[in-house]
């Protein structure tokens, strides 16, 4: 989309990334999905399983692993896909989601929590965190951070 006064040849913005525009099209079938029928909860654990096997094999290892860390850490979550990436939710409502690196061509894997995540410290707080790989410490910290999500 041209600005006003500058040729098409002169500007090649066009709004969003091809990346964007996938995982915009990956949310809209989600979406069409489910009016149809009510997803079960294995529904979206084979979602979310076949989205991880997708991935590139460093962030697949950090997909499988944060998985294994949430059903053994909050059962209660239920799996799902949001935009295409492994999300889990309560009550139908996000509160932790894994992004890979691919997805977007980024340096690093985020894991991500959504605003009804009971993170809230003060006036400012993380709610995104770079992740390159999944080692003990780094596991206990996403285990503390997921039951502090949780309330």
């Amino acid at each position: 989309m041209a600005e006003t006064g500058t040729s098409d040849k002169t500007k090649s913005y066009d709004g969003f990334t091809e990346e964007e525009r996938a995982a915009m099209k990956e949310r809209a079938q989600e979406l069409k999905k489910a009016p149809r029928k009510k997803a079960s909860k294995a529904d979206g654990e084979a979602d979310v399983l076949a989205k991880i096997a997708e991935m590139p094999e460093g962030d697949k290892a950090i997909a499988e692993a944060l998985h294994a860390i949430v059903k053994e850490h909050a059962p209660e979550l239920t799996s799902k896909t949001w935009y295409g990436m492994p999300a889990y939710a309560k009550d139908g409502k996000n509160i932790v989601f894994f992004q890979s690196s691919h997805k977007f061509k980024a340096r690093y894997a985020t894991l991500g929590f959504e605003e009804n995540a009971k993170l809230d410290d003060g006036d400012m707080w993380p709610t995104s965190f770079a992740l390159k790989e999944i080692t003990p410490e780094v596991e206990a910290r996403i285990v503390e951070l997921i039951k502090r999500a949780l309330g």
